[in-house]
């Protein structure tokens, strides 16, 4: 009979690492540097959660070398991602199943990132309240944040929140585990990997105690809401916002952190009739982009400060588009709705919170790409294409969910 409760050194229960692998496999995701997916692990996931379990249990459990790979981001550049291996998850998922439920009461109520019934619509809606009050806001942009993590100042953070030997060991070392890249393994000596699973949950730690618990003490009249690293806070004037941005810095530097000053930005957002002549009165935040929008009320068209999707994430989602209805694409026009119909529901659903009618211009572009992919494998010139793209509507105008939204004509 198999005890799912047996623990050795540390008490870390075959149940604990079985309820871990559960989750890494709902959440899915790419081989790590040893190559092992989540389906390779599936042919004998008895042997390896075992072995998971007995090195954990007994302390000679040591973390994989962290695959490193870069993505494009919404802006310009890259950001790095790391990739631990299946294994690696794993351990983590049962490291931050044991210390979630005791750090997350204690967070900031405005901490809306990668935490339990906490959601980025409840961030943005908590944003758009707030920009109707106060007339000003920050928006913090922390340079580099997962890759200038101090270790020491991280592992002191973790460590008001438990004493437990084996949780302190293991973070450690993750904290430490060597990087992949570009065919060398380096030593990190700071930092955390951005896409491991334990590092939001210590992302949330360590920004809990250098921002959220120091703003509460020391600022408790400008409210926030922080996303992870991305967060704006809120002022009544200018004086204040750049006295905020000012001591935030230094606040930042303490902590071995920098702000971004070129994408750090002061923005007049006041709920007027009419707007001043500022240099900034719009920010992004969380891909929606803040800005001043006439809208029709029972008193008359009043100027409110309305979030909609903003232009990078338009762009971010017209690079995905292009990547599967481009003119070499094969399938059937079914086959094509079924690959971008899920994708469409999710961005509908997020970018849409708020306003449907500012997506109408992308809904657009995506018929017309869909032309374009008719004429190439029709063999048809653009009015045929249309036309022929017209006959498919009329005969299934649900066949693409954005056609509820944006007719193909």
């Amino acid at each position: 009979m198999i005890d799912y409760y047996e623990t050795k050194q540390h008490p870390i229960t075959k149940k604990m690492v079985f309820d871990a692998y559960k989750k890494v496999r709902e959440n899915k995701g790419n081989a790590g540097i040893d190559g092992q997916s989540l389906e390779d692990f599936a042919e004998n996931p008895a042997g390896n959660l075992y072995r998971i379990w007995n090195r954990m249990s007994s302390g000679s459990y040591y973390p994989s070398v962290v695959k490193q790979v870069l993505i494009p981001k919404k802006s310009a550049g890259t950001r790095a991602l790391g990739i631990p291996s299946v294994s690696d998850r794993i351990a983590q998922q049962v490291v931050k199943s044991y210390l979630e439920p005791k750090v997350d009461d204690s967070f900031h109520p405005d901490s809306y990132g990668y935490r339990p019934h906490k959601s980025a619509h409840q961030a943005l809606a908590k944003a758009t309240a707030n920009c109707g009050y106060y007339g000003w806001v920050v928006d913090l942009d922390i340079r580099g944040f997962f890759d200038n993590i101090d270790h020491e100042l991280m592992m002191l953070a973790v460590k008001q929140y438990t004493q437990e030997k084996w949780v302190l060991i293991y973070i450690e070392r993750w904290l430490k585990a060597g990087v992949f890249r570009d065919g060398i393994i380096e030593k990190r000596q700071k930092g955390t990997p951005q896409g491991g699973v334990i590092s939001p949950l210590l992302s949330n730690i360590f920004l809990h105690f250098v921002f959220d618990k120091w703003m509460e003490k020391h600022h408790p009249n400008m409210p926030f809401e922080r996303y992870c690293d991305d967060a704006i806070i809120h002022c009544k004037t200018e004086k204040q916002a750049q006295f905020i941005k000012a001591v935030v810095a230094k606040r930042m530097k303490a902590c071995k952190l920098a702000l971004n000053e070129e994408k750090t930005h002061i923005v007049y957002c006041k709920n007027m009739t009419h707007t001043e002549n500022r240099k900034e009165v719009s920010f992004d935040f969380l891909g929606y982009t803040f800005r001043p929008l006439r809208r029709p009320t029972k008193n008359g068209w009043k100027l409110t400060y309305f979030p909609c999707m903003s232009t990078s994430s338009k762009n971010d989602v017209r690079q995905k588009l292009r990547k599967i209805v481009w003119r070499g694409y094969s399938g059937t026009i079914q086959e094509l709705a079924k690959v971008l119909n899920p994708k469409i529901r999710g961005w509908y659903r997020y970018y849409c919170e708020y306003s449907h009618w500012t997506t109408r211009g992308l809904w657009y572009w995506l018929n017309q790409k869909m032309v374009k992919w008719i004429m190439k494998t029709k063999k048809m010139g653009k009015s045929r294409a249309h036309k022929w793209l017209l006959r498919v509507y009329e005969s299934n105008p649900r066949l693409f969910e954005h056609w509820y939204y944006v007719r193909p004509y």
